[in-house]
């Protein structure tokens, strides 16, 4: 893409990139982010490792931009000096754009190649050691939650990521994962001489966790930056609670961590979510879950 921008801004073509939501969390370590100044944070993180000129907008954390353009996550558009629409297309390809661009504003020759670019790309953050704690395996088809912080002083350095599987979604039995990840971007990791990461559920009636609490497993090591993760088994009674009001209830979880800073600070956090047993849209999908990273960042999504 960095090649196109680079000769069709030549003859006026103005070019951005788009931040929404991220389409698949835990690639190279990054989660979704909670507020928009977090947002910012991985748009700052794209030019960093990216190395390219093109310019960033950012969504807002209703997601408006990207309900408006569709929703898919990679997706590539050409507006008129007017912002009207003239080209679309549900997957960015540049080769495809270069051609559409040649047909509307003409060719350039010779095209710039990727290695004129000479771009200095960094690989992503790793605050300390990975791979230590072993990941779970998921019971099947996982999808991702509605899940909202609630009001913290201070940053979610631990976000929260809650998915129930396919089994709980048809018949009302089956599992839940309550994962708790590094945010990479604030610089923190897991204090191991300090307690473990604990939490605790809270459930409406009509809705069962097999364990209301659970504290992580101790980790040998004095710091890593693994995900503390759990799978909790989750059952609706439907009698207690009508599927009519199913959308709308609420659990909450609450946790405790320690977490130290690279500055050098190591302090406790206990924070908060409201989780509603409905997917969530924006949240993405995991792919390759407990999968190391490789150096290539953003611009593998």
């Amino acid at each position: 893409m960095e090649t196109v921008a680079i000769d069709y801004r030549k003859k006026g073509v103005a070019f951005h990139y788009i931040y929404k939501a991220l389409a698949h969390p835990e690639h190279n370590g990054y989660v979704q982010p909670f507020t928009q100044q977090e947002r910012l944070l991985h748009v700052a993180e794209a030019k960093r490792t990216l190395g390219s000129s093109i310019e960033w907008l950012c969504d807002n954390m209703k997601n408006e931009l990207k309900q408006a353009l569709g929703g898919a996550p990679n997706s590539q558009f050409i507006l008129d000096p007017q912002g009207k629409i003239i080209s679309a297309s549900s997957w960015s390809n540049p080769a495809e754009l270069r051609a559409t661009l040649a047909e509307l504003v003409g060719e350039v020759s010779p095209a710039t190649t990727v290695p004129d670019l000479g771009l200095n790309q960094l690989p992503p953050p790793q605050p300390a050691a990975k791979g230590i704690v072993p990941r779970l395996q998921m019971p099947g088809v996982m999808r991702a939650i509605v899940v909202k912080p609630q009001p913290s002083l201070e940053p979610y350095y631990v976000k929260l990521r809650a998915e129930i599987d396919e089994s709980f979604m048809r018949d009302g039995l089956g599992w839940m994962y309550i994962g708790f990840h590094l945010d990479p971007l604030l610089d923190v990791h897991w204090n191991n001489l300090a307690p473990a990461l604990q939490f605790k559920v809270r459930t409406p009636t009509g809705i069962t966790v097999a364990a209301s609490k659970a504290v992580a497993a101790k980790v040998d090591l004095e710091a890593d930056a693994d995900p503390r993760e759990f799978l909790l088994g989750l059952e609706w009674d439907s009698k207690e609670l009508s599927s009519a009001s199913f959308s709308s209830a609420e659990l909450i979880v609450e946790v405790e961590y320690y977490a130290c800073h690279d500055e050098g600070w190591c302090k406790p956090f206990q924070q908060s979510y409201i989780l509603k047993l409905v997917p969530d849209r924006h949240a993405g999908s995991v792919r390759n879950r407990g999968r190391v990273g490789g150096g290539r960042s953003f611009r593998d999504r």
